[in-house]
């Protein structure tokens, strides 16, 4: 479950292992990795390497596009189903390799890519796709963009977003079952309906905690010296 890395119990953190800690934490807040990730991640051991996984996903996926062996039907599934196969045992690795920071460009493309792909073949709306992909784009530029400014998001919005796996796996079913474009109405509506709500209140809150900060700064910069030790005195005493 993603959620802020606590500081180290240490009271001085080697610098390494806090940077190699943080790294992760991001890392695997980009992934955006779902409840049926985290269910199954401490069941499969070390896991595979994620980016050789990730970009043979990303490349099969193309491969079984491209040669037309995606028809309506059952078959919409297989898509998904690769993913599922080869992304899902990367999740317990600790990304802490020299080129794991691919991992979340390259886990994005393939579930743009399988959306696509799969969406395109069961004719859905190309519109309503479209605002499918651009509501998990803004979610995952928003989740980068708070945590290189330190501001986690909460762990429950990864888990109530579903995560990768699970929104590929609607997609596929609900293709399969050729009932596709409803599902990803509803889908695409819950979703945004989430991630906007979410972060807008989030943001919201932040600015006015950052206002009422920059308040009280400049009022204590205001205050004369003569108040400034009155009130000290006064606090002194009911001390």
């Amino acid at each position: 479950m993603i959620t802020h890395p606590q500081a180290a119990a240490t009271s001085t953190p080697d610098p390494d292992e806090e940077r190699r800690r943080v790294q992760t934490a991001r890392l695997l807040a980009y992934r955006d990795d779902g409840p049926l990730v985290h269910a199954l991640a401490g069941k499969l051991g070390k896991g595979l390497p994620p980016v050789p996984a990730t970009l043979a996903a990303l490349l099969v996926i193309a491969v079984v596009a491209a040669a037309g062996l995606l028809k309506p039907g059952p078959m919409l599934l297989l898509p998904p189903l690769i993913m599922l196969v080869l992304v899902l045992p990367t999740a317990p690795r600790d990304h802490l390799s020299r080129f794991d920071w691919l991992t979340p460009p390259l886990l994005r493309g393939a579930e743009f890519l399988t959306m696509i792909v799969v969406a395109l073949q069961a004719g859905a709306p190309k519109w309503l796709l479209f605002v499918l992909v651009y509501v998990v784009g803004y979610h995952t530029y928003d989740t980068v963009y708070r945590t290189r400014q330190s501001i986690w998001p909460p762990a429950w919005v990864f888990q109530a977003g579903l995560g990768w796996e699970l929104r590929l796996l609607i997609i596929g079913v609900a293709a399969a079952f050729d009932v596709l474009t409803p599902v990803l109405a509803v889908l695409t509506a819950y979703l945004f309906v989430l991630f906007a709500v979410e972060s807008v209140t989030s943001w919201v809150r932040l600015d006015k905690a950052s206002a009422q900060a920059g308040a009280d700064a400049e009022q204590d910069l205001e205050a004369s010296p003569e108040d400034a030790l009155e009130q000290a005195t006064g606090e002194a005493d009911k001390g």
